[in-house]
Formats: structure tokens, C-alpha cells, sequence
């Protein structure tokens, strides 16, 4: 980056990229804007409020980063969010007395050395969403402090960093990186209320009150009052229910003393938060939390990582190697990298000491940087989600303006006319807008989604991102894990396949009536595991502890066993127990251990048998054991033996081992060394079974038209058959391999297909993608890019797994769904207590009920809001309008109440084949509301136009109706004086009332009250994505309930009640017939909704005469590939320079003919 540029990236390539840009502030252009702030009354500074870049623009000029005192901010995501941040200096001057300590203080390939400015000694940064960023001088950019720079090599971290940090060393590092606290302080109730009333919906809220005030509308501005406090107070409580929440849970981290190793002053206890990225922590036996990321660098830990993955197996890290090259380490270890890694907020369960002493670890990461802390951050600053829905309602709230618009200039021009004042047409025209735009829209959107949750929280399924629940209605394309995911958590032994000089011997079965016999492959049983000894308790990875139990050995786990030329060191030791066999041995010590990778999809272990040689044990993927093996040692039917059980749907693991020589210590092997050269022994077979809820589920998803996927680390032919047994195969489809292999010393990949035929289409990966049903050997970072490409194919993606190899995957859908007995699980947006897939159908159920009762509540909201208005707008035209009581009754009595009741109806049990509209703006949905708006329109004007013909209306008189059979009753009205329209009360007694009252008010307003009532019966759907409406009986009971008080007020005829309400009184005839009108307007307006909305099979064939195609990626794939004759290729291998999934890993596809459907989403 030059360094004039005003321009930069922040965070290049990572989740949270961003656009920085340089600004200098001005003197001339403040004072202007602080007048413009006056003058504006303090509108201009709300406007920059919202608007943070309009606020550095008018104050500020553009200049490069490196002189800029002011930088704005802008994600690089479609929202393009700005925020604006002020550049701080930090002096360092006090820590460096003279410049000949410099080098040795900061370190000559530090960031912290390229930042300092010389001579005052001081550092430009920025806090940008908690980190801290600092200028780096010679790359002319911000960089991230916070953590160790990447370009350290293995060995190089053990030089530099390996004896710990001086004291001035870390005083500075301290001053510049800040402290190591993940911080959330809990936000003043002040400081919530403040930004909460600031809202753009609060502040028309504000608008529309004080002019509701001065127009006398007291009661309803009052009752908005209270409504608006209300829903302000609930907001700020769980506001600060959830920073409450998130302070408790890491205030704990924050202050934990531990020990850190100086440089020339030896050990020293300090506070956790004094700690700084190159600090040298040293542990302690027992347990302890971690305060902070760090590198393991020499020893081994234990670890229970659940706080971050929700998956509660111990984990085994491993000490970083010294590895001397010139990679940086985390290329050097690739992705291993984790196992070298102890992560903030996790506990280290136990710890062995190594030939070297101590177990140490170098610090990392601290404060928000550390994974714990991007967690806390992710909670902090939620990624906005792209979902058409609250686009579209802000597209169709711009229109309703437009609208309301049109209706001022009505307005403007029928008083203008009329002779009006000035100040009165002005409030009138304002009025429109108030009435035309639903102030309660956004949180009539938001009660259906809480209800939702509140719903699945009840079935054990809790939600951390609520606005992903309306997402979860859309989902089309489900990914499983397999292992404890679609089959059961636990493996059975089932068998064990001896291998000896180069030929497989007779399969051992289990449970066996006889022990095993001593060899090889017995002891790799014994040893090759990550097991540990916890409160008395074997602990690890269940295939781990059945291929264990299944030797009858026991764990010693005793502190310090002594092992020939290293002195004392910690050591798992395991013996034969009381019920085992014969051994020749006392009993076998695990000196190292290289744990389970499942990039290098094997683990291993240094072992020597007490008073023996020193061996290597490895186990993992049975092809890639194979491949680390010398080949004389591997059987020449190896491949045709392995097809047999996993064609079984068994799972395979392979075992081989290798004497070591003497001499060399195990620390210091590297993992290349150990797997290599090694003697295949055999294969150890497991029985996998499948949950008894997967069936049932995966058939209901596919009746559903819901494509399943299965995403694995596990053999290919293991999968297929898992997939064949839950039913994702059927037994009629034949099933293609295509296999993606990197090319040896080459960049590009090339993809085999095995039985098929030839084909001309380019695209194979998409094509992999659209028929492919299960992906074999796939790591966790390869599940994330899967997930990612079926979404670049239009494709709504739910993922269901464990936390913790699925972490990445779970976080990138649309809809992750973790199965971990944590209430919430930080690795993805929904948790489910019970561990079967059981929740993935009810969690779309809930989503699509979710989201059809969101569209229901905007189509009500839009036409209240439009009957209210074309009411007042034809009132208007005799310079008339609704009263106080009128607007009262249908805002409070009627809206608010169905707004709070409509979202109670549950989802509808069976999912149907296809999905809800995704958006507003469609034809049913815009239809629909066209055709009511037009009902209701029609129905106003015809009461509006035929009560002036009636053989009894007067426009003066409005007790001519009713005179000859009640003459009192026109001696009290007319007594009683009301309000002028003009808002002056009139204290003459005069025949003709001049307020509200008129038999056109009384008409309209009934009927479009009652039609309200209409629109809401009419818009709330039941089947097929909700229950029948009568089975909401709240919401019945009040439809019920409001249309009996309106029939009572049509019928009632009691003077002070008219009074109030400014109703007038009518002949019986006249309100039968109201009564009629509104029968026919809901027979109307229920027929074209069942008949004509609510028709999908009359929308299909208009979308096909009209030659309507779907605009998805998948969609457009799918159909070229009916007519392409050709497609799939047979024995076939092609090559490509970048493949879109990850290569290295095996795809067993198929067509999967129940997602091929032509099902087309409304």
C-alpha cells in the first residue's frame, strides 16, 4: 500500500474484512456543521447519528492513513456498514529511558518495532470492534496487535521466545497490545435507553406524538406513550439481561494468577491480565483455565475444550516441534496447527511433563483476539443476515411513504381549498403520514419470531441467532455428519483382522471367548489411544475406549514413572488387569503421543514396554495407514478385504507399528520420522449403528422434497452403505464414485469417474454438488467449503453435526444445528438438547411457520394501516375525519391486540413438498394485498356514497335519522358541545354539531373497522404451514370478542356512548345493510384468497404458459442436465487448474430423484 494511499483493506481475507479510509479533520467545516446543528435544532446531529459517514464527509477532508486523525470504516459484506473511529497515540517514551536500550526492548522483527515512532517514541492505532490495531510504519498499514506474528518458524519460536520475556520487553508489549481481559463491561441503563429511543421507528414515533398533541388527539398519544415506554423498557431489560449474561461468563477468565517464566529473573507469579502475546507461561500439575491462547512448547496437556466446541471427549496437545525450516509455523504444522494449541477459556485437565522438565507454552493470543475472545466478539458484533423478507419490508414501507405521499397532496389541496389555515392544512397533511406508515410494523414482525423460539425451546432446541429462525422455512438442502450424528455416538468391536507376512489371517470375532494372543497388533490395542484416567474413570474417544476395554488391560495413571536414560518424567502407563490374559511384559509406558488429526486422518504413539526397545504404534484411515507402511508388509488383497466391511457399512481402522532405534529422544522425533516405514498388522473392525430416529427423518426430508447429504471424514463405502441403510440411496439407484485426487507437485486436481459415460459440460464441480449424496474423507475445513459452495448454488444449506470437527461448517450455513447437551453451543445459531436428528424437521416446521406468520402480520399491518387511511382520505373530501375515541378504538382495541395474537398458531405437523415464498415482494403476496386494498376501497365508497341517498340523510342535520322515533335524543345531542375540526371548542349550543360527527364517519368508520377484523380472519393461514386458524383459540376468541363490541356499537343506539365514540344515529334498515355489505366483502375476499392466492396449481400453470423458470444456480444446472443424454461420463479422468471443493477427498454421488422434482417455490 503506498503511502499516500487514503485507501486500505482491514483484515484481508478474513470474516471480518473491512474498508479502511484516511480523513483529517477541519476546522472551518466544524464550525459549520455545529451551526448546522443549532439551526437544525439537533436534527443534522441525529442525522449523523445514523449516517456516520455523512458525519465525517461534512467535517472532515480526505487525506492518506498515515496522516489521518479520523478513519471511517466500512464492511466489504452487500450491507456496506460504516462506522467512524478517531485515531489514538500511545507513548511509550516513559518505558525506553535511552535509545541505545531500543532494539533489545522491542525486538528487531517485531510489529511493535515497525510501529514506534521515532523520535518521540509514540504508536498511531485504532479500536475497531475490541482490537486493537496499530500503524506499522514500513508496510504503510494498520496491523493487528494482540498476537504473535505469523512469521515466526517453529524453531524460532522456541529462540526467541523459549526463555520468557524481560521485563521492559513485556511492560512495553503490555502498553501497546493493552490488557488481557476480554472485557465486557455491562452497559449502562442510561447509555440503552439513549441509543434505543434514538431509533429511526422510536423517533417517527416522537414526530407523530407531538403532532397527535397539538391536534388534540390526547388519549391516543398518551396510549402510544405508554406503548412505545413499554416496549422500550422491555427491550432495555433484555438488553441488559444479555450484557449481564455475557459479563458473568468471562468475568471468570479475567483475573486467574498464573506463572510466568522471565528472562534472567526466573519464575513469577502475576494476574492473567498482565499477560502479553511472547510471554512464557509455565503449568502447574492440576487443573487450570486458561487465560489466554498459547503454543504448547514443550510437554503434553490434557484439555476439555466443551466451553468452545460443546463436544465434552478430552483432548491431547502436543508440545510444537523444532522443526528448522523456513516456513512459519502454522504452514509448517498445516492443519494440525490446533494440536500444538491451548485455547482461551478451555481447562487443562492434567499435564506430563516431558525429558525437559516444566510444561511450557508461549502466549499466543490475549484479550479479544484469542478464540474465546471472537467468540465473545461474534455475540458482541452479529453479522447482519441477507434475507430478502426485511429487505422487502423496507421496500414496501418506502412505497406505504410514497403512498401517504400522494395523500398530503389530497390533503393539501381539498383544505387549501376550502380556506383552511396554513397551520391546520400543514397538520393535516402530517396526519396522512402518520396514519399511511405503521408505526408498529417492525415489532409486529419481530412477536412471531419470538413466540417461535419460545416454541422450540420448549422441545429442547435453543436459538442464539433469532433472525436464522424465518431462514430455517427456506432450507432445501441438508448436510449430516455421520459418526454419532445419523449413526449412534458409541462404536461396537465387532471384529479384529490379523495381518501377518504379507497375508491376512483368520477374523477374530467379539465379543470373544478367548483372549488375544500376544503380538504386535494386541500391544498397538493397548497403546495406540489418547485415553486418560478422570475422577476414576476411563475418558476419551468412544472407539478409543471399546478398542481398549476389549484387551481387559487397565490405566496406571500414577503421576512419575521412571524410564530408562530419562530420569523421572510423566507417563501413562498401561498393565494387564485381573481379568487379562497372560503378557510376557509388566507393563507398557506411553512416552509421546502424536494425537488424532483428522487432516492426516491417523494418530500415533511413541510406547517401550517397562524393561524393553521403544516402539511406534500408529492407527487411523486404513488407505492411509497402508500408505505409510512398507509395501511388502501390506496384503496384496488389502483393497478387495476392505471393500467387504465397509460395504458392510462397517467401520475400518487400520493398525501398524515399527521398533524405534535407540538413542534418540521421543520429544524431539517429528511426526514424519515416526510414520514412516512402517509394518501393516491389520484391520480392526467396528460396528457403527444407525440412531433409530434417523430413517423416519430422513424419509420425512425427503417426502419434504428437502435433499440430505451426508459430509463425513469416514471411507467412502462405510458412508454408502450408512446412507443405503438410513434410506438417503434407494435401493433402485446406482451409485457413481467420482474420486478428487491432488496431482503430485501440481496445484490442479484431477476427478475420476468410475462406471459412467461421457459427457461435454464443463461444470463437474457444480455437477458433483447438484447429484452428489455423500462426501467421504472430508476434514473440517473441506465441510466448510462444501457448505459454501451449495450455497454459491442458490442452495438454503442447514448443517447438523457436533460441535466440534463440524464447528466451521455449523457457523457457515444458513441454519447450523450443533447436537450437544450445552444450552448453547457458541459453534452454531441453534442447539439441540436431545442428540438425534429428530430436531432438523421440527426446526424447519417452526421456520416456516415462523415465516408465514411474518408475511401474514406485514399483509395485516399494510392493509390496517391503508383501510385507516383511504377512510380518512374520503372523510377529508367533506373536510371531515375520524375522532380521538374512533382512532383509539381501532389503533388499541383492535390492531394492537390481533398484532399480539395472530403469531400464536403452531406450525402444521407434516412438512409439505415445497417451501413458503422467500419474499414480500411477489405476485400471490402483492395480489393479495392489491385485491384488499381494492375490497375495502370499494366497500368504503360505496357506504360513503350510498348513505347520501338515503330518503333520511341530512348533511346539516344529523339527528334527521333518527328525529321521528326519538325526539329527546336529539335535545341531548344537540346539547352537548364538541370539538370544532378546527380544534376550537365552540361554546355556543347550536342544532348543527361541526365536529366529527356525520352519517358518512358513522358509515366508514364501522365498516372499515369491521373490515380490519376481515382482513385478519382472511390473512391468517393455516394449512400448509401453519395449524387451522381455529386452532388458535386466543386469536379466535378475540376476533370474537372485537366483532361482537362492533356489532354492539353498530346496534347499541345509547346516547353517551355515540357521544363518545362520535357515532350518529341510524335507521335499523341502514345498519343491516352495513351488516351485508361487509358479509359479501368477506365471501369475497375469502374466495379470492382460497381461489385464486392460495391456488399453487393455478400459479404453476401460469408460471409455465408464461415459460417461468426458478433463477437458482441448482435450478438452471438441473435442467441442463435433462437434456443432456450423455451426462454421467464413464472412466474418465479430468483435470482442472482450481477445483471448487477441496480436493483430497472421496465423493460417492448419485442422482437423487426425489429432489429432481419440479418443485417451484411461490
Amino acid at each position: 500500500m503506498e503511502a499516500s494511499s487514503h485507501h486500505a483493506q482491514l483484515n484481508q481475507g478474513e470474516e471480518n474484512e473491512m474498508e479502511i479510509f484516511g480523513y483529517k479533520s477541519q476546522g472551518c467545516r466544524k464550525a459549520l456543521c455545529i451551526a448546522g446543528c443549532m439551526l437544525s435544532c439537533g436534527a443534522l446531529l441525529l442525522l449523523f447519528y445514523w449516517k456516520p459517514e455523512w458525519d465525517v464527509w461534512a467535517n472532515c477532508i480526505p487525506c492518506s492513513l498515515e496522516e489521518a486523525d479520523v478513519v471511517l470504516l466500512r464492511t466489504t459484506d452487500e450491507f456496506r456498514i460504516y462506522s467512524r473511529k478517531n485515531v489514538m497515540w500511545i507513548s511509550v517514551s516513559a518505558l525506553i529511558k535511552s535509545r541505545s536500550d531500543y532494539p533489545a526492548i522491542i525486538g528487531e522483527s517485531s510489529v511493535f518495532n515497525e510501529a514506534i515512532m521515532k523520535p518521540n517514541l509514540q504508536v498511531k492505532s485504532i479500536q475497531v470492534q475490541k482490537i486493537r490495531y496499530v500503524w506499522n510504519l514500513s508496510a504503510k498499514q494498520f496491523q493487528k496487535v494482540g498476537a504473535l506474528e505469523d512469521h515466526y518458524t517453529c524453531s524460532a519460536i522456541h529462540a526467541r521466545f523459549g526463555t520468557g520475556l524481560t521485563c521492559d520487553e513485556q511492560n512495553v508489549r503490555r502498553l501497546i497490545c493493552g490488557p488481557n481481559t476480554i472485557d465486557v463491561p455491562v452497559i449502562p441503563i442510561w447509555k440503552l435507553l439513549v441509543k434505543e429511543v434514538l431509533n429511526p421507528f422510536y423517533v417517527f414515533q416522537l414526530f407523530s406524538v407531538c403532532l397527535w398533541f397539538a391536534e388534540d388527539y390526547m388519549e391516543y398519544a398518551t396510549a402510544i406513550i405508554i406503548m412505545s415506554l413499554l416496549s422500550i423498557a422491555l427491550t432495555i431489560y433484555d438488553l441488559r439481561q444479555q450484557s449481564v449474561k455475557l459479563h458473568r461468563l468471562v468475568e471468570s477468565h479475567n483475573n486467574i494468577t498464573v506463572t510466568v517464566c522471565r528472562n534472567k529473573e526466573g519464575f513469577q507469579e502475576l494476574e492473567s491480565n498482565l499477560l502479553v502475546p511472547g510471554d512464557m507461561l509455565v503449568f502447574k500439575e492440576g487443573r487450570t483455565l486458561l487465560p489466554c491462547d498459547a503454543i504448547l512448547i514443550s510437554g503434553q496437556c490434557i484439555v476439555n475444550e466443551s466451553m468452545l466446541t460443546g463436544e465434552s471427549i478430552p483432548v491431547t496437545k502436543t508440545h510444537l516441534p523444532q522443526a528448522d525450516n523456513i516456513k512459519p509455523w502454522r504452514m509448517h504444522c498445516a492443519e494440525d496447527y490446533k494440536k500444538h494449541v491451548l485455547f482461551c477459556g478451555t481447562e487443562v485437565i492434567q499435564t506430563k511433563a516431558d525429558d525437559r522438565g516444566e510444561v511450557k507454552a508461549v502466549v499466543l493470543r490475549t484479550g479479544f483476539s484469542t478464540a474465546k475472545g471472537d467468540l465473545v466478539r461474534s455475540i458482541l458484533y452479529p453479522k447482519p443476515m441477507n434475507f430478502k423478507l426485511y429487505r422487502d419490508a423496507l421496500r414496501f414501507l418506502m412505497f406505504l411513504v410514497a403512498f401517504a405521499a400522494v395523500g398530503m397532496i389530497y390533503a393539501v389541496c381539498i383544505f387549501a381549498l376550502s380556506g383552511e389555515e396554513a397551520g391546520e392544512v400543514v397538520k393535516k397533511a402530517l396526519d396522512v403520514i402518520t396514519i399511511a406508515v405503521p408505526p408498529a410494523l417492525p415489532a409486529a414482525l419481530t412477536t412471531g419470531i419470538i413466540y417461535t423460539q419460545r416454541r422450540l425451546k420448549k422441545k429442547g432446541i435453543f436459538c442464539i441467532s433469532p433472525q436464522r429462525i424465518n431462514m430455517c422455512g427456506q432450507l432445501n438442502l441438508i448436510c449430516f455428519d455421520k459418526t454419532g450424528t445419523l449413526t449412534e455416538d458409541g462404536l461396537d468391536l465387532w471384529g479384529l483382522l490379523p495381518s501377518e507376512r504379507n497375508c491376512f489371517q483368520d477374523i477374530h470375532s467379539f465379543p470373544a471367548d478367548h483372549g488375544l494372543p500376544w503380538s504386535p497388533l494386541f500391544r498397538a490395542m493397548v497403546v495406540c489411544h489418547s485415553l486418560i484416567v478422570l475422577d476414576g474413570k476411563i475418558q476419551g474417544d468412544p472407539l478409543d475406549v471399546k478398542m481398549f476395554e476389549a484387551t481387559d488391560w487397565v490405566i496406571d495413571d500414577s503421576s512419575e514413572h521412571r524410564v530408562e536414560g530419562q530420569g523421572s518424567t510423566q507417563a501413562t502407563v498401561v498393565r494387564p488387569g485381573p481379568k487379562a490374559s497372560s503378557a510376557p511384559v509388566e507393563g507398557i509406558t506411553i512416552l509421546y503421543q502424536f494425537p488424532f488429526s483428522s487432516a492426516l486422518q491417523r494418530m500415533s504413539v511413541i510406547a517401550q514396554e517397562i524393561g524393553g526397545e521403544k516402539q511406534v504404534f500408529t492407527k487411523g484411515a486404513p488407505e492411509m495407514v497402508a500408505k505409510l507402511c512398507r509395501a511388502e508388509t501390506v496384503p496384496s488383497n488389502f483393497e478387495s478385504k476392505l471393500l467387504i466391511y465397509t460395504a458392510q457399512g462397517f467401520r475400518v481402522i487400520g493398525l501398524a507399528y515399527k521398533p524405534l532405534q535407540t538413542g534418540r529422544q521421543s520429544a524431539n522425533l517429528t511426526r514424519e520420522e515416526v510414520e514412516s516405514d512402517l509394518t501393516f498388522l491389520g484391520l480392526l473392525i467396528m460396528e457403527n449403528r444407525l440412531k433409530r430416529e434417523t430413517k423416519p427423518v430422513l424419509e420425512e426430508l425427503s417426502a419434504a422434497r428437502i435433499r440430505s447429504v451426508m459430509v463425513t471424514g469416514d471411507n467412502v463405502q462405510t458412508a454408502i452403505t450408512v446412507a443405503k441403510n438410513a434410506g438417503m440411496i434407494s435401493p433402485t439407484d446406482t451409485v457413481i464414485l467420482a474420486e478428487a485426487n491432488k496431482i503430485p507437485g501440481s496445484f490442479s486436481a484431477s476427478i475420476t469417474w468410475k462406471p459412467l459415460e461421457e459427457n461435454k459440460t464443463k461444470d463437474y464441480e457444480s455437477l458433483l454438488l447438484l447429484n452428489g449424496t455423500v462426501f467421504a474423507r472430508m476434514s473440517p475445513g473441506q465441510k466448510s467449503s462444501l457448505v459454501e459452495e451449495f450455497q454459491k448454488l442458490d442452495y438454503f444449506v442447514g448443517m447438523c453435526g457436533d460441535g466440534a470437527n463440524d464447528c466451521g461448517a455449523l457457523k457457515m450455513a444458513h441454519a447450523g444445528i450443533s447436537l450437544s447437551e450445552q444450552e448453547a453451543s457458541v459453534a452454531s445459531p441453534f442447539t439441540s438438547r436431545t442428540s438425534s436428528i429428530a430436531c432438523v424437521p421440527e426446526l424447519i416446521r417452526e421456520g416456516r411457520a415462523a415465516l408465514v406468520t411474518s408475511f401474514c402480520m406485514f399483509k395485516y399491518m399494510a392493509l390496517y394501516s391503508t383501510i385507516q387511511y383511504l377512510g380518512v382520505l374520503l372523510l377529508y373530501w367533506q373536510l371531515n375525519s375520524f375522532g380521538n375515541y374512533q382512532f383509539l378504538f381501532q389503533d388499541l382495541a383492535i390492531t394492537t391486540i390481533i398484532g399480539v395474537t395472530m403469531s400464536f398458531t403452531d406450525a402444521y405437523p407434516k412438512l409439505a413438498p415445497y417451501r413458503p415464498p422467500s419474499q414480500l415482494i411477489s405476485p400471490p403476496l402483492l395480489l393479495s394485498v392489491l385485491l384488499n386494498i381494492l375490497f375495502s376501497l370499494s366497500m368504503q365508497i360505496l357506504g360513503f356514497v350510498v348513505v347520501q341517498e338515503q330518503p333520511w340523510y341530512s348533511k346539516t342535520n344529523i339527528h334527521s335519522a333518527c328525529l321521528s322515533g326519538n325526539d329527546s335524543h336529539m335535545e341531548s345531542s344537540s346539547t352537548i358541545s364538541s370539538l370544532g375540526f378546527h380544534g376550537v371548542r365552540d361554546e355556543a349550543l347550536r342544532e348543527v354539531d361541526n365536529g366529527y360527527k356525520s352519517y358518512e364517519n358513522t358509515t366508514v368508520w364501522l365498516l372499515s373497522t369491521i373490515n380490519c377484523l376481515i382482513v385478519a380472519l382472511v390473512f391468517s393461514k393455516g394449512k400448509p404451514f401453519r395449524q387451522p386458524v381455529y386452532t388458535n383459540y386466543v386469536f379466535v376468541l378475540v376476533l370474537t370478542g372485537q366483532l361482537g363490541v362492533c356489532l354492539f356499537l353498530m346496534f347499541a343506539d345509547i346516547d353517551d356512548l355515540y357521544s363518545k365514540m362520535d357515532l350518529v344515529c341510524t335507521p335499523t334498515t341502514w345498519r343491516v345493510s352495513m351488516v351485508i355489505i361487509l358479509a359479501v366483502t368477506l365471501a369475497v375476499s375469502f374466495i379470492a384468497e382460497e381461489a385464486v392466492i392460495e391456488n399453487r396449481a393455478l400459479w404453476l400453470l401460469l408460471k409455465k404458459t408464461f415459460g417461468y423458470h426458478s433463477k437458482s444456480r441448482y435450478r438452471r444446472l438441473q435442467r441442463v442436465l435433462k437434456q443432456d443424454s450423455a451426462w454421467p461420463p464413464l472412466n474418465e479422468t479430468f483435470f482442472s487448474d482450481s477445483v471448487a471443493i477441496s480436493v483430497d477427498e472421496d465423493m460417492g454421488g448419485h442422482s437423487n430423484p426425489t429432489f429432481d422434482s419440479n418443485e417451484d417455490t411461490l
